[in-house]
């Protein structure tokens, strides 16, 4: 698991290669992160939990199967794409963020980004808005918690197949929040606990 405390920011090496089964090989340039990964070691990349394969010439491989591919939005990264970065937790991590799994279960769509003029800016904060299929609604409550491209971020408002997040300077300057404009595509992984909840009500679970 992870917390969704963004550790560093890579970047792709080159155009992901070709593997059998229409999967990729994904070479992350870890430009000087602090971590020194082995191989077999899980590391969330843009929110999806992936394991090391390689680790030639100072760079991180990671096999991406065709699924993950069609689920996430790594299948649109290519060379020089800036990928948030975090190693798993352990259980001494202490949880800043909240408890990410690094399963993403939607691709969602920045619609406002902070290179527009809609996007409510001020010296403090600025808040950016994603829209999503609708039918994961009711996994999201205001001040709640979810994962957009492994960072750990508080529901400012939702809406009927849109979220907003309150984004302060930091988390602008440290992840890839601070490069994205309308339209770009990020994961999205709901509350675990929230999930779980709405499994139980959906499978008609009663205490009694």
């Amino acid at each position: 698991m992870f917390t969704g405390l963004i550790q560093h920011v890579g970047h792709i090496s080159d155009d992901p290669a070709l593997l059998a089964g229409e999967g990729r090989r994904l070479r992350v340039d870890p430009a000087g992160w602090a971590h020194t990964p082995t191989l077999g070691e899980s590391i969330s990349v843009n929110g999806c939990c992936l394991t090391v394969v390689d680790l030639s010439d100072g760079h991180l491989g990671f096999d991406v199967i065709a699924q993950t591919l069609r689920l996430t939005s790594l299948g649109g990264l290519g060379a020089g794409d800036p990928v948030n970065l975090e190693h798993a937790a352990t259980p001494t991590t202490l949880l800043g963020g909240h408890i990410v799994q690094g399963h993403v279960d939607t691709v969602g769509t920045v619609l406002w980004s902070s290179h527009t003029s809609e996007m409510n800016v001020s010296d403090q904060e600025c808040c950016c808005r994603i829209g999503f299929d609708a039918m994961f609604d009711t996994l999201l409550v205001p001040q709640g918690s979810i994962s957009v491209d492994g960072v750990s971020l508080t529901l400012a408002a939702v809406g009927a197949g849109w979220l907003e997040v309150a984004l302060i300077p930091t988390t602008l300057a440290d992840t890839t929040f601070g490069r994205y404009v309308e339209g770009d595509s990020v994961n999205l992984e709901f509350d675990v606990i929230a999930k779980m909840v709405a499994r139980q009500v959906e499978r008609g679970f009663t205490s009694g």
